[in-house]
């Protein structure tokens, strides 16, 4: 087994990671600004580590084989489309840090998380969108400053790779949901946001949905997703991989879905102005299977009636 860290152990995905890595043995450094704050710390050490500095990502790298880089400033898109600035310079310095201290520190193995926010808006301008595959990305129009700076950084861990030998693994998350996430006060992805909204209603109140809801997504549960994660980084393939579904469906499709979980069907929606990002965006798997022989397998139905059951705890006490 690997000693490993991971950044960002304190936000969302990177604490389903930890404890997943520990159920198969590995020794984990867990690295964050924060600890989890809907769980307990799986990690073997847990580090709070400002990796906008290099010194503490230098700290953070020792004496570990692999490194999944998942620390980021982020958001939903509320955050995202009104911190441009601030997102690519502290998402800038954290990944620069974070592979050059992982290169000094002789680390073996090396995962970027990156996004589907890399892919060029004008193929996702249209709710009926085709699926995106991995080589759309080029020519390079990413969504926001957001996009930008993953696909730079994609750009990083390949020239790493190139230069110096460090192996690379690049993984781009499509819409990952789940438990034990943050599910208010502005950063919250959009189906933890809908699962808070649904839990909070009372009969006959109105879910309000940014825009028309007619813009569509694919959405990844959380378990495959850091399934998903372990398969790419012990993978051969170093080029960038999509982990997501491709069932694609509308946000009014997907607050129908909470709203059907919840059992409170006389709920309604309605649509008022807010940032919606793309008009479109479908998650092609076609090289996932061809690498992996695997894709994820959570139906949305199955992962929002999970999700849903933990929001409504949190939220109803």
């Amino acid at each position: 087994m690997a000693r490993v860290l991971v950044t960002g152990a304190g936000g969302f995905i990177g604490h389903h990671l930890v404890t997943h890595l520990k159920a198969m043995g590995h020794w984990v450094r867990g690295v964050d600004l924060k600890y989890p704050e809907f769980t307990d710390v799986d990690a073997d050490e847990f580090e709070i580590l400002d990796l906008r500095r290099r010194e503490d990502a230098l700290v953070a790298t020792r004496g570990v084989d692999h490194v999944y880089a998942l620390a980021a400033d982020m958001g939903g898109m509320g955050f995202i489309s009104s911190n441009h600035a601030t997102i690519l310079r502290n998402n800038s310095l954290i990944n620069l840090n974070t592979i050059e201290a992982a290169r000094i520190n002789g680390v073996s193995r090396y995962l970027y998380s990156s996004s589907a926010c890399v892919y060029p808006e004008h193929l996702q301008a249209e709710a009926d969108i085709a699926p995106l595959k991995e080589e759309d990305a080029y020519p390079a129009n990413p969504q926001d400053a957001y996009g930008w700076e993953k696909l730079i950084s994609e750009r990083l861990c390949l020239y790493y790779r190139e230069e110096f030998g460090l192996e690379t693994r690049i993984v781009r998350f499509h819409n990952i949901y789940g438990p034990c996430g943050t599910y208010d006060g502005g950063r919250e992805k959009v189906p933890a946001a809908l699962c808070r909204k649904v839990a909070l209603a009372e009969p006959g109140d109105a879910i309000e949905i940014w825009g028309d809801g007619e813009q569509t997504r694919s959405f990844c549960y959380i378990d495959d997703c850091v399934e998903g994660i372990v398969r790419i980084m012990e993978s051969d393939h170093a080029e960038p991989l999509n982990l997501g579904t491709d069932r694609m469906v509308t946000i009014n499709e997907l607050a129908r879905i909470v709203i059907e979980v919840s059992g409170k069907r006389d709920l309604t929606l309605r649509h008022v102005d807010g940032p919606q990002g793309v008009r479109g965006r479908n998650s092609d798997n076609s090289l996932l299977r061809k690498v992996l022989g695997w894709e994820p397998t959570t139906s949305l139905e199955d992962g929002i009636r999970q999700t849903y059951a933990w929001v409504e705890k949190q939220v109803r006490g």
